[in-house]
């Protein structure tokens, strides 16, 4: 590993140093554990109270709008560039997800965006040219021990590619990231010691020697409640890649439902294998770029067996199906089908529904209903079928009042990216194996399975 070392200045001590264990010696115990936050809930720090529920959702939806606009922005790019090229994916208005994690020794906390469509993980550093508002101090690579600069002919720097990396005058490696949204990152390329607070155990757990952006000119939509984003993607500089010996490669999260008190988690390593009876397991497809993780999606049906079974794309049957055809992404809110799979799932779910058929007051949803006086509006079960894996996903998350008293189908029609979102994903227990190349799914209630 090739590093050069930065002189520090004189550190100043903290008062009080987390007790932390290896990673290692973590995994020895299960892994790590530890919580998701999503950005609009009660738990995080950006929750604005006077914001109703409908805002929140609608604010939301924006945002998923946004990011598969970035998103499919990303993908057409990358076929037209060299395979060893790093472009960066996310767009982070807000952000779905928070995680906190502590830079450095002694350790300094900071909020960031956990995301998988999205493989550097960065932070707001010292001295800065430009940075965006946020509300804790920004990082200061000069008050650590474990920092170091990467050289600009390791292999970490040579990851990124010619168009995301730099060198400086020291032979220092400079990192240029850009999103869908014009929001940006530029900074020092450098490795640090990041440390998790487990959630089940109480335990700091540290990751030593992970690559990261130390951004010194940053600017954009982000939210200055967030510092910086965790990169959970598949590219090579995401810290799941770089863990991936110590962790197996496996890790997997459950996503509480929209009104539950309770955080969502994370785990890595040991703790995050799923197993067990009622487990479905579908293939992880290799396509470019190599930080989304992409499935294999059948095609949907309603109902019983008496309701036709839509192909993707209208195909004619499963063995014509493209491999790799959607990807799964825990930033993105809503599920974006195809639009020929879509049109046939919205009218076969409008013959097979009862009720007054209502338009979306945003204009978003194209099947919205009024929801009966009762509360109570009734709908058939969806199934996705991927390869090997069936998925009945639940009237909460398929249906969801949108409006006081509207109702509206929360897939949406796309005319190129398919994307499975986190809407989808909530009540699911769902594992990445990285080393077997799967995607493992299995129903639970996310937020009694702490």
């Amino acid at each position: 590993m090739d590093f050069y070392y930065k002189p520090l200045s004189s550190l100043i001590l903290a008062t009080l140093l987390l007790s932390s264990i290896s990673l290692g010696e973590a995994t020895k115990k299960g892994g790590v554990t530890v919580d998701l936050i999503r950005g609009d809930s009660p738990l995080s720090p950006s929750y604005d109270p006077s914001t109703t529920h409908f805002e929140r959702l609608r604010s939301s939806f924006r945002r998923s709008i946004s990011r598969q606009s970035s998103l499919r922005s990303a993908s057409f790019k990358s076929a037209s560039k060299s395979p060893d090229s790093f472009e960066a994916t996310l767009t982070p208005i807000g952000g779905e997800y928070l995680i906190k994690v502590s830079i450095g020794t002694p350790p300094v906390e900071i909020l960031a965006i956990a995301d998988t469509g999205s493989d550097l993980t960065w932070t707001q550093c010292v001295p800065c040219t430009q940075c965006y508002k946020q509300r804790a101090p920004l990082f200061d690579p000069t008050k650590t021990t474990t920092y170091r600069s990467v050289s600009c002919t390791s292999q970490q720097c040579q990851s990124l590619g010619s168009e995301s990396s730099s060198c400086d005058r020291s032979n220092g490696c400079l990192y240029q990231v850009s999103y869908g949204d014009s929001s940006y990152s530029n900074g020092d390329l450098a490795v640090e010691t990041l440390t998790f607070n487990s959630s089940t155990t109480q335990e700091s757990v540290a990751f030593p020697k992970v690559v990261f952006g130390c951004g010194h000119n940053n600017d954009g939509t982000f939210n200055e409640t967030g510092s910086g984003i965790v990169g959970l993607g598949g590219g090579s500089v995401s810290i799941v890649r770089q863990l991936e010996t110590t962790i197996g490669g496996k890790f997997s999260y459950c996503l509480t439902t929209l009104d539950s008190k309770v955080s969502s988690k994370i785990s890595f390593g040991p703790n995050a294998i799923v197993t067990g009876p009622g487990v479905a397991s579908t293939p992880l497809v290799k396509k470019s770029p190599d930080t989304f993780y992409y499935l294999t999606l059948e095609g949907v049906s309603v109902g019983n067996e008496a309701l036709a079974y839509i192909f993707f794309a209208n195909s004619n049957s499963k063995s014509s199906v493209e491999e790799g055809n959607i990807i799964i992404d825990s930033g993105t809110t809503l599920t974006y089908l195809p639009r020929s799979l879509y049109n046939g799932l919205e009218s076969t779910l409008e013959k097979s529904i009862s009720g007054r058929r209502v338009a979306d007051p945003q204009g978003l949803f194209g099947l919205c209903y009024e929801l009966p006086s009762n509360g109570e509006f009734n709908a058939p079960p969806i199934i996705a079928h991927f390869t090997g894996a069936d998925l009945e996903l639940t009237q909460e998350s398929t249906f969801l009042e949108v409006e006081k008293g509207v109702v509206c189908f929360t897939f949406v029609p796309s005319e190129d990216l398919a994307i499975l979102g986190n809407l989808h994903q909530m009540n699911f227990l769902i594992g990445y194996d990285l080393e077997n190349q799967k995607v493992d799914f299995f129903p639970t209630n996310c937020s009694k399975t702490q």
